[in-house]
This record gives C-alpha cells, sequence and structure tokens, in this order.
C-alpha cells in the first residue's frame, strides 16, 4: 500500500490550484463543507477506503484497496478541505510517512449520517411537487441514498457499498473476481467525474431527457460552473455519448444512482440476473473509452 501511496503522491503532487480557499475558511463556509463531506466522506466509509496527502501535494487523494491490483482512487479533495476535516475530527492519521493516510472516524460518520437524513427529509418535504417525481436527487432513484438492493424501490440514508464495489468483491467457483480491478477502475472513475460535475443538483428535472444528446449538451454549456466541475461534466458527458443507450443507463444507475442490480432491471425492463452481464459490458466499453480519449483511465485531478 505504501508504495502505491507513494505513486499516487507524484503524480498528483503538481496539481493544479483552481479557486484556492485557506482551511479556516472552508471550515466556514458551511455550504461548501457540506457539500464536500456528503461527497469525500461517503468514499472514506467504503471497506478499505484511506485519504493519502503529502507535504508537496496541492490535493488529497481517496484510494480504496481491493483483493486483487492496486488502490484505486475514488474521490478527489483539495488540501484545505482535508484539513477542514481533521479540525472537526471526520478524519484521523491512521499512519505518518511521506504520505500519511487518513481514515473516517466515528464523529465522521455521524455528520455524513446527519447529511444525508437532512437530504432524504428536504426531498420528502419535496415529494408532492408536480416536478420533483421524476428529478435527479429524488430517492426514486435512489441517488445520495441508494436502494434497498431488493427491487422494491425504497431509499434510505446508506452509507452502504455501492452496488460496483460489491460485484468487485464477487468469485465465481473458480476464485475469479467477476469484474477486474480495471472495469472497477473504471466505474469509479465515472461516478468521480459524476460527482465533480456536480450534476445531481443541477441536471435537468427529468432522466429521460438527460440520457438524449440534445439536453446533455445543454448541461455542458453551463456557464457558472467553476473550471474543474465542468471540466469533469465534459469527461462524463463524452463516456456517455460513446456508451451510448441500455449501456449509459447501467452505468449512471449503478455506478451513480447506486441502484441495485434487481432494481435497475425491473425499472428497465430487464429480465433477472441480466444486469450484471449488460454492467460488465458497459464496464469494459467505458474502460476502453478511457484509454482511447486519455491513454489510460485516471489522467487528472478533476
Amino acid at each position: 500500500m505504501t508504495a502505491h501511496l507513494r505513486n499516487h503522491s507524484e503524480t498528483y503532487s503538481n496539481a493544479s490550484k483552481a479557486d484556492p480557499v485557506t482551511g479556516p475558511a472552508v471550515a466556514d463556509d458551511k455550504d461548501q463543507l457540506a457539500r464536500e463531506a456528503r461527497r469525500v466522506l461517503r468514499r472514506l466509509c467504503e471497506t478499505g477506503a484511506v485519504l493519502a496527502l503529502a507535504p508537496d501535494m496541492d490535493k488529497a487523494v481517496v484510494l480504496r484497496s481491493f483483493k486483487d491490483g492496486p488502490p484505486t482512487r475514488t474521490a478527489v479533495v483539495s488540501r484545505d478541505v482535508a484539513q477542514a476535516f481533521a479540525l472537526k475530527d471526520w478524519i484521523s492519521c491512521a499512519r505518518m510517512g511521506r504520505v500519511a493516510s487518513y481514515t473516517i472516524t466515528s464523529a465522521g460518520r455521524a455528520a455524513l449520517k446527519q447529511y444525508l437524513a437532512e437530504d432524504m427529509e428536504r426531498k420528502r418535504s419535496a415529494k408532492g411537487r408536480p416536478d420533483s417525481t421524476r428529478a435527479l436527487g429524488d430517492p426514486q432513484l435512489g441517488w445520495a441514498y441508494g436502494s434497498d438492493g431488493r427491487g422494491a424501490g425504497q431509499s434510505r440514508p446508506t452509507m452502504a457499498e455501492s452496488p460496483l464495489a460489491m460485484l468487485a468483491r464477487r468469485r465465481d467457483k473458480e476464485g475469479r473476481s467477476f469484474l477486474s480491478p480495471e472495469l472497477a477502475q473504471a466505474g469509479e472513475r465515472f461516478r468521480e467525474d459524476f460527482e465533480l460535475a456536480q450534476i445531481g443538483m443541477s441536471a435537468p428535472q427529468h432522466w429521460d431527457r438527460f440520457m438524449t444528446s440534445g439536453d446533455r449538451a445543454a448541461l455542458a454549456a453551463d456557464d457558472d460552473l467553476p473550471e474543474g466541475p465542468k471540466a469533469a461534466r465534459t469527461r462524463m458527458l463524452s463516456a456517455l455519448d460513446d456508451l451510448g443507450p441500455g449501456l449509459s443507463d447501467i452505468i449512471m444507475r449503478c455506478c451513480c444512482f447506486l441502484e441495485g442490480l434487481e432494481t435497475a432491471e425491473k425499472r428497465m425492463g430487464w429480465s433477472a440476473r441480466s444486469g450484471k452481464v449488460v454492467l460488465r459490458i458497459a464496464l469494459q466499453r467505458l474502460h476502453r473509452h478511457y484509454l482511447e480519449a486519455h491513454g489510460h483511465v485516471s489522467p487528472m485531478i478533476g
């Protein structure tokens, strides 16, 4: 793990300093802190996840270890935000050295749980609005909460692992992984771009409209976004265009909205147990897209 963390630190030590803010300023900015907490603390709740930071790094990275292969990057966060997390005792140092690693604390888990509960309460309050029934971010889609995984269409605040992570751990009778580390990494890269792109709260109101290239083009042209989220949005929409219908749906549902495979199959009208096969095909296509577009899966920080 230490060697892999060192490699990541060398990769990210020259990251851009877009929109720099001081640690105390982040701690005082409740909206920014809450937004970053929802994104980063949730990734730190996943099994084998650590936040890695070195003195020469402008950004910290969340890395997740899998049984096979090197750690996979699942999130990027500014040093100032990481410092604010530490000041609030949401993360604690688990290992010192050239690259320090931090893990989430019980206080961090409690803070995340409170943020997710607040989100769900807001969604419940808005549920009666005519334009809210199919909105991205609505609990019906499971975004930011996760579905129950049993196809019942119910949602709850959750810090459980994503469907992708659970599939990455699954083995066949010969002990082979259902998803290779490369495919899991491609899915995590796509989810990272989705989170960095800030699409959840600002996408068009209807999922079907969002999945058509015309409406996605308007979304990509949002001039109010900072450069980092805008670049992540462009990368994400490019990948969706390459995937096409069907494959892009399953990637969004399982990697971003965190729907269980049974739930996704029922909502898309697919036969039972077909979802994992289609998801693997979609991840293969996504992995190829990143190789063709960037040369490798994780070439940049958002």
